[in-house]
């Protein structure tokens, strides 16, 4: 079946170097290579399937981190299981750490089996993050751990607990 029965046409690539191509993965990675922008890749990036909110998850992500930015946005075209012009897929920056994220549907959920550590030099830190993290529905859990909204599981964590602990 392979991505373009899952997906269709998978419409164009808009912030990454690449307006208005039409999005053929294989050709990405090849255009990507040939611009020069694979070489400073980190060789690990989280990949994020969410249902359909996307936007609104990566818009909050980027405005608690400070330093963070959105880096591409790629939107589903005509044929595709979600309307024309629909984010299909973001990737982003939160400390320096590239994420990937997909508005894929509801086939898979968050779990807490999978958590982001976020550690913070002061209490401060700890509670601007918490409190940005878990408002509008989010649920608090034991021991500095966090479900947003959209149901991630965040760790915000003092950096002095890996001299306690360790």
């Amino acid at each position: 079946q392979g991505l373009a029965g899952i997906f269709g046409d998978l419409g164009s690539v808009r912030g990454c170097g690449f307006d208005d191509v039409p999005f053929r993965p294989f050709d990405l990675i090849i255009n990507a290579t040939s611009a020069g922008l694979t070489g400073s890749m980190q060789k690990i990036t989280p990949f994020l399937w969410f249902d359909d909110r996307i936007e609104e998850a990566v818009s909050l992500y980027v405005s608690v981190f400070p330093d963070a930015r959105i880096v591409c946005t790629s939107r589903y075209g005509p044929g595709a299981p979600r309307p024309a012009g629909t984010v299909m897929s973001m990737t982003f920056e939160l400390r320096g750490q590239e994420f990937m994220a997909l508005n894929g549907g509801p086939l898979f959920q968050f779990t807490p089996a999978v958590s982001f550590v976020v550690k913070c030099e002061t209490q401060a830190e700890v509670d601007r993050l918490w409190d940005r993290l878990a408002e509008g529905g989010g649920r608090h859990m034991d021991c500095g751990w966090l479900v947003d909204r959209y149901g991630l599981s965040w760790q915000i964590v003092p950096t002095i607990l890996d001299d306690i602990m360790f």
